[in-house]
């Protein structure tokens, strides 16, 4: 069974910074696209980012110019890096592998609180 793994969520003040970290436990990333999802308390699980096959990436409108995704596919891992973090931001990260059955692969989940 391929697993993944978020890390690095945390408690952050508006304007700081957090790496959030996923890990598989198989090399998958480079046969699947990659998603970042997130979802606030009562709110329903909406996409963060999610990279295409040509290496690129679509960001949700509000955090474009924000965050940024990068990998380093020799430790299975992947990267969302997030910048002038907002408490809007507030929610549980899940990185995700969308294709990889009709309902995706998900991890357990992060938390980013953003709060002062």
């Amino acid at each position: 069974q391929v697993q993944l793994m978020e890390s690095g969520g945390g408690l952050v003040q508006p304007g700081g910074s957090l790496r959030l970290s996923c890990v598989a436990s198989e090399s998958v990333f480079s046969n699947y696209r990659m998603a970042w999802y997130r979802q606030a308390p009562g709110q329903q699980r909406e996409m963060v980012a999610i990279m295409t096959s040509g290496g690129n990436t679509v960001f949700q409108e509000s955090v474009k110019g924000r965050f940024t995704v990068f990998g380093d596919r020799t430790r299975n891992t992947v990267f969302l890096q997030m910048n002038d973090l907002k408490p809007e931001d507030t929610a549980v990260y899940y990185c995700t592998l969308p294709t990889y059955t009709t309902s995706g692969l998900w991890g357990q989940g992060t938390q980013v609180t953003v709060s002062s």
